[in-house]
């Protein structure tokens, strides 16, 4: 097995793990250790310090990703990239720095209604942006070095038992809360400097430039290619942290705690479509460099099916049982999002759906309409929320995100219909969100049982039995048809 393939399957593994301590963490451990408007600060200075550490990186990440292979084993240190990977960065962050400092005064009237509780806390965010663009720009070395399953375990794993730890200790009362958000900062650090250590230990730190390394790729392009990068990635970056944000600065810290576990309850369904993508992204551009448009139709068609199934059976199994899932909280408050988590899983669902559409874009000829439509889609959101949150709360946040998400998605995939003949829907589709409706309103109307776990088994047990059993009984899944003779053919050998 060749290296890439062995940091694939390390990742993949990493990535399951990391699903697993992440959902027990932040959906259940935090929110019975915190009070929601705690939980709400530490959202909301993780979320201001990403967007600062990404406008900081001016995608450097991405560039090293793209340009590096020119620079690999160019003489001593290839070539010297890794100081250059860092210099134009660390720069950017004396600005970002200059630009949080001098508008505190405008965020903390944002947040004028928990002034008392962000103002003590507000210089914590400078050293989070810059632990987490120190992060970002070593991941994204190691990653072109094909070295990635450590800083993937340190994010994925580490970070999130080093936060609990935080939490427990707080709670146990080691920690005073402005303790607890030192260290809550601090596991970043500490990621960020065992990152630092490894790339040490492999010998690959380091740090003098080379006059020659512009020789071999000028400025002018690496910082070109960065500007489009930085566009493109900080709109995912507003998909991720904007809604918290303005629920935060609209509503309360408190209320920015609540849908920030609903949103960490609907981010389990993304994790199939994720590993779909990376498997996808590759596949696609290897299509699009042999001109195989009847392969790339194939594969789209199937992966939205095969989406679609998964995406359905999951939704529908955490939309059924948010009761237990929140009972296991022991917060009532939580559960007041339970609408908001609808609306998310029914985005996150049609953007999983049609997720391919977007890989199908970035690799082909036209990839720049990609970044327009994530500007579109950035735009949207902040444009949602402006209007929903103040006239609907925690409901109108997610309502923003699942009409903007489901729009952008709908108008890329008739763009890649329209501009190069390729559609995923046929009868197929349609059948299985029949039967998925029919195999949720069942399970759905069932009683609820005096014990919530018998409650969730005959829930998960009925929905399970009767999406599989029509799924089989329609043909709509072949390959599951499929698996089901495999699995006869070796009973009977």
């Amino acid at each position: 097995m060749g290296l890439v393939q062995r940091q694939s399957l390390r990742n993949t593994l990493i990535s399951y793990v990391g699903l697993i301590i992440g959902f027990v963490n932040t959906t259940i451990i935090l929110p019975r250790l915190l009070s929601s408007s705690q939980l709400g600060l530490t959202t909301t200075l993780v979320a201001i310090a990403t967007l600062g550490a990404q406008l900081a990186a001016f995608g450097l990440a991405s560039t090293t990703i793209r340009y590096f292979p020119y620079f690999r084993n160019q003489g001593r240190a290839h070539a010297g990239f890794l100081p250059l990977l860092l210099t134009l960065p660390l720069l950017g962050f004396g600005v970002v720095a200059s630009v949080l400092w001098l508008g505190k005064p405008l965020i903390l009237q944002l947040y004028h209604r928990d002034t008392a509780l962000l103002a003590p806390h507000y210089g914590v965010v400078f050293g989070l942006a810059g632990v987490m663009l120190l992060y970002a720009l070593f991941d994204a070395f190691l990653r072109a070095l094909f070295r990635s399953a450590f800083s993937s375990f340190l994010m994925e794993v580490v970070i999130r038992l080093l936060i609990v730890a935080a939490a427990a200790a707080y709670w146990q009362g080691y920690l005073n809360f402005s303790g607890f958000v030192l260290a809550y900062a601090g596991s970043y650090a500490v990621v960020a400097l065992l990152l630092l250590v490894y790339v040490a230990a492999i010998g690959e730190l380091n740090l003098r430039p080379q006059r020659h390394s512009l020789r071999i790729k000028p400025l002018r392009e690496l910082v070109g290619f960065g500007a489009f990068a930085l566009l493109s990635n900080i709109s995912g970056t507003v998909l991720l942290t904007i809604d918290n944000l303005m629920v935060g600065a609209k509503l309360s810290l408190a209320a920015a705690g609540v849908y920030a576990i609903a949103t960490n309850i609907s981010t389990a369904l993304t994790l199939p479509f994720r590993a779909l993508n990376k498997t996808a992204f590759p596949l696609i551009a290897e299509y699009w460099k042999d001109g195989a448009m009847d392969k790339m139709a194939d594969f789209y068609r199937r992966s939205t099916r095969v989406g679609t199934i998964v995406g359905c059976y999951l939704a529908l199994g955490i939309g059924l049982n948010l009761d237990f899932i929140y009972g296991l909280i022991h917060r009532p408050e939580y559960a007041t999002a339970t609408t908001a988590v609808l609306l998310l899983l029914l985005g996150r669902l049609i953007d999983g759906i049609t997720g391919v559409n977007g890989s199908i874009v970035l690799t082909s000829p036209r990839y720049r309409y990609d970044l327009i439509f994530n500007l579109s889609l950035s735009a949207s959101i902040v444009g949602l929320n402006w209007l929903l949150i103040p006239r609907y709360g925690l409901t109108g946040a997610a309502l923003a995100y699942c009409v903007a998400i489901s729009s952008i998605n709908l108008i890329r995939t008739a763009f890649v219909w329209y501009v190069y003949g390729l559609q995923p829907f046929d009868r197929r589709i349609g059948l299985i969100l029949l039967v998925a409706a029919v195999a949720g309103a069942v399970a759905w109307a069932l009683p609820t049982l005096p014990n919530s776990w018998l409650t969730l088994l005959l829930r998960g047990s009925t929905l399970t039995i009767i999406f599989g059993l029509g799924l089989l009984l329609t043909r709509t899944a072949p390959e599951l048809n499929n698996l089901i003779t495999r699995v006869r053919q070796l009973i009977k050998h």
